[in-house]
């Protein structure tokens, strides 16, 4: 039945877009910026009861910050699509033997933060607030996570960041919007209304949100972590990344998936941040 409810969606906004098309694609956006998960459960409260919280305020946004102080250089963590903060918990203990100052934020509608809708484009105003609050020297971020770090760099280049850790990161908006429209198998009527529709909000196409041109204005120091077998952003993504972001490595997994969650990723970071 789950794998059955994309076609179901997808037939009926096709079907509405002839007698509505701009209602239609409207709401072909609005469920592509909706997460179905992300927020924290009570297993997840207990972990976050040992950091100090603040909630920052971003224009009508709360964003929900985490704290675990320290007088080491600060390390800014910015999570995935349907995840929250609480993704970092291993990470999280072995930084603190390293004596870092760790702050995580839940993006826009997840974990605690307000919202019902996300998009990296505001996700990256959530990081610079963040950012001119805790001042951080590092910033790792996953999947969508990484792209919105990239988009706060390339967008505010902060002075203070001299490293950047890309997980699992995707290039091209374009190819997951592309992805998008071939789950739900929408027509060409509603994908060039989404096209629009985007344009008409950002300002922008959705070609000029590229991770890879984006960082060819980025000087600070960047690894790049992908797994060659990632299911939900494609190894290529990484590479064209790569090739553009000059100042930066590119590390090859194999076996950890999109999530690349395991203790010797977890070093990679740490001997990176480290040196």
């Amino acid at each position: 039945m789950q794998k059955s409810i994309p076609k179901i969606i997808g037939t009926s906004l096709n079907t509405l877009s002839f007698i509505a098309p701009k209602y239609a694609t409207s709401k072909a956006l609005d469920i592509f910026m909706t997460p179905r998960k992300g927020r924290l459960t009570n297993k997840q409260n207990a972990f976050f009861d040992t950091a100090q919280h603040l909630e920052l305020q971003y224009k009508n946004h709360t964003i929900q910050t985490y704290n675990w102080p320290a007088s080491g250089k600060t390390i800014l963590l910015a999570h995935g699509w349907e995840s929250n903060s609480y993704r970092w918990k291993n990470l999280i203990k072995k930084l603190q033997a390293f004596n870092y100052n760790i702050v995580a934020l839940d993006g826009p509608a997840h974990g605690k933060s307000s919202g019902t809708k996300f998009n990296a484009i505001l996700y990256s105003e959530f990081i610079n607030e963040v950012a001119n609050h805790y001042k951080p020297n590092i910033i790792i971020g996953h999947s969508v996570g990484g792209m919105a770090s990239i988009f706060f760099q390339h967008n505010y280049q902060f002075k203070t960041l001299e490293k950047l850790v890309l997980l699992g990161a995707p290039s091209e908006f374009t190819k997951i919007f592309k992805g998008y429209v071939r789950m739900l198998n929408f027509n060409s009527k509603i994908e060039n209304g989404l096209n629009k529709m985007v344009e008409e909000r950002f300002d922008n196409s959705t070609a000029y949100f590229s991770s890879a041109n984006f960082t060819k204005k980025i000087e600070t120091e960047g690894l790049i972590i992908h797994d060659k077998h990632d299911k939900i952003i494609g190894y290529d993504e990484a590479e064209l990344i790569a090739r553009n972001y000059k100042n930066s490595t590119l590390k090859t997994t194999e076996g950890f998936g999109h999530g690349l969650k395991d203790a010797s990723i977890d070093d990679a970071i740490i001997n990176f941040i480290n040196n």
